[in-house]
This record gives C-alpha cells, sequence and structure tokens, in this order.
C-alpha cells in the first residue's frame, strides 16, 4: 500500500483540453475515496445528474456556473463545494475550466 500520493500541480494533470470536449482523469482511489481532475472546454456542461456518495468539489482553474440543488453560485479558482448524496448538481464551463473532485465512501 502507497503510504502517501502527492502532485506539485494538479491542474497541470491534463495538459490539454481538446475543443468541445470534457476529459477527467482519476488520480487517487481506494475503499474510502475517489479523486478525479476534470477538464473541460469552454461552453461545455455536465448536464443536472447526482452521486450516490457525498462529494466534494474544488475549482483549480477557470470559470463556470454550478448548479446545486437550488442555489446557483458562480466557481472561480478556489471555490469550493461540499454536496450530501444524491444531491442534484450541474456544472457549465464559461471557460477553459479544471476542477477537483473527491467522491467519499464506496
Amino acid at each position: 500500500m502507497t503510504e502517501a500520493v502527492y502532485f506539485a500541480d494538479l491542474a497541470g494533470s491534463i495538459e490539454t483540453i481538446p475543443v468541445d470536449s470534457i476529459v477527467s482523469r482519476t488520480i487517487f482511489k481506494d475503499d474510502m475515496v475517489r479523486v478525479i481532475v476534470f477538464a473541460f472546454a469552454p461552453g461545455q456542461e455536465l448536464s443536472e445528474h447526482t452521486a450516490s456518495v457525498p462529494a466534494m468539489i474544488q475549482i483549480l482553474e477557470g470559470e463556470c456556473d454550478l448548479l446545486v440543488g437550488k442555489a446557483a453560485y458562480s466557481g472561480k479558482p478556489g471555490t469550493w463545494v461540499h454536496m450530501d448524496a444524491n444531491l442534484p448538481h450541474s456544472i457549465l464551463a464559461r471557460t477553459h475550466v479544471k476542477m477537483l473532485l473527491i467522491m467519499l465512501g464506496k
């Protein structure tokens, strides 16, 4: 088992974002947590969906619109959101966006 996982630059784990695409890379996974970096081209959207486990989003780069439950937020570098399991949410990239998603539990 690995004792530590280190990334000096999470946003840099996805270097290029193809036009009209969303790219994701799982950077860590075990029985308790799954950590994924997403990169969105401008205008790309993850439509409303839910997750069966609690999750956290942190915006690393860019600007986006977040809908979490019934609340609308403007996302920018440093934005952080915690979501309970089964809470509807969506994201729309206004610029190139890189986002960290942490999903808790199995």
